[in-house]
């Protein structure tokens, strides 16, 4: 089995993780931090909005399952890309639309269906804001963070927020559900 490793961030890592875990092709997915430039971040820092950093999820997926530019379209399905450090009432530049392109092939994957996606006009005529940057270091969350949709999927911030995203994304991607 071979294994490629995306880094994606779209607003609060506690959705695309939950989405992400049930998509088929993905093996492992990790909420954590990325983009920015201070050394180890933690949650308070990074909510403070200082540390440049994005919440982010890292997932590693079979290619031969699931393909990159797949991935992405899903990525773009789950989010709203066309607001600039926003996803909903999560506001500051840690909730931006962001690629991390782990190496040319991902950057060159990533203009394509960013521009597949702009063309469709999916998010209307607003244009898209998501930045495509390269990779540099994945800062794992803390552990209370891991998982967390399914740890508390009755707390308020779930059910508002997390629970419609996951409902969404299983109802337009059943057929790339995990069995």
């Amino acid at each position: 089995m071979s294994e490629e490793t995306a880094t994606l961030g779209g607003g609060c890592f506690w959705c695309l993780e939950a989405v992400f875990k049930d998509l088929r092709g993905v093996n492992w997915v990790m909420s954590g931090y990325a983009g920015g430039h201070m050394v180890n971040p933690d949650y308070r820092s990074v909510c403070g909005g200082n540390t440049g950093h994005a919440e982010v999820v890292q997932v590693k997926f079979d290619p031969d399952v699931l393909s990159y530019g797949d991935l992405l379209r899903v990525f773009f399905a789950i989010h709203d890309p066309t607001t600039r450090n926003r996803q909903g009432n999560d506001i500051g530049t840690q909730y931006r639309s962001v690629i991390l392109a782990h190496d040319d092939l991902q950057a060159a994957t990533a203009g394509i269906v960013i521009k597949e996606i702009s063309d469709a006009k999916i998010w209307g005529p607003s244009p898209l804001v998501t930045e495509l940057v390269p990779m540099s270091t994945f800062y794992p969350a803390e552990e209370e963070h891991h998982d967390y949709f399914a740890r508390h999927p009755y707390t308020g911030y779930c059910q508002a927020v997390v629970a419609p995203k996951v409902g969404k994304f299983r109802k337009q991607f059943a057929d790339r559900l995990k069995k």
